[in-house]
């Protein structure tokens, strides 16, 4: 057998392109691996924050906006409606809003960062039917100890202003109150707090 000459030179390039193919095969490999780790754009949204402008918002009015998936309420209380809601303590489950369905900040009279703005879900909490926004004072088919809120015409339960429940109705506990912050006094963000 004879001796071949080895070109070095030759092999060390070969060496080398072929480590950096595989190194490459190997990323692209792993890439969409690693990636299925992450949520996906779609999920990101249906979970992600909103902004809603209230700049005309009028007292007394109700706009609705979604947040996963849900129909949350954002109502621009009179004057008078935050006054009255001191009135029903004596008619409610919970009106000191002891039970956890909102975020400490909001653990007060009127359940809301500004007590004009009540951000809620509108979800009635006995069968998650969606109730309906009744301002009105004391029409005859709620009583003369209705002062306006929501009600759920599916079974009859009732909420103040507040998205505080009434004693005596299917519901058995307020609304939930949303994680939400005002980011101006034009804007709110409902879904982050921080």
């Amino acid at each position: 057998m004879s001796e071949q000459q080895v070109d070095t030179g030759r092999r060390r390039f070969l060496t080398v392109a072929t480590s950096a193919a595989g190194g490459v095969a190997a990323a692209a490999v792993a890439t969409p691996f690693v990636l299925s780790f992450f949520p996906s754009e779609r999920a990101k949204a249906a979970g992600a924050p909103v902004e809603v402008d209230i700049s005309k918002l009028e007292a007394g009015q109700k706009i609705n906006v979604e947040w996963r998936g849900k129909p949350v309420w954002v109502v621009n209380r009179t004057p008078e409606q935050v006054k009255n809601l001191a009135k029903l303590d004596g008619k409610l489950v919970d009106p000191k809003s002891e039970a956890p369905q909102q975020p400490e900040y909001c653990k007060n009279a009127h359940r809301s960062i500004k007590p004009e703005i009540l951000v809620a879900v509108g979800i009635c909490t006995h069968l998650g039917c969606s109730p309906t926004f009744r301002p009105d004072l004391a029409p005859a088919d709620l009583g003369a100890d209705w002062l306006g809120g929501f009600y759920c015409p599916c079974h009859g339960s009732k909420f103040d202003l507040a998205a505080r429940v009434y004693s005596g109705v299917p519901a058995p506990s307020n609304m939930e109150i949303p994680p939400h912050k005002y980011l101006s006094d034009t804007r709110l963000l409902v879904g982050d707090d921080k």
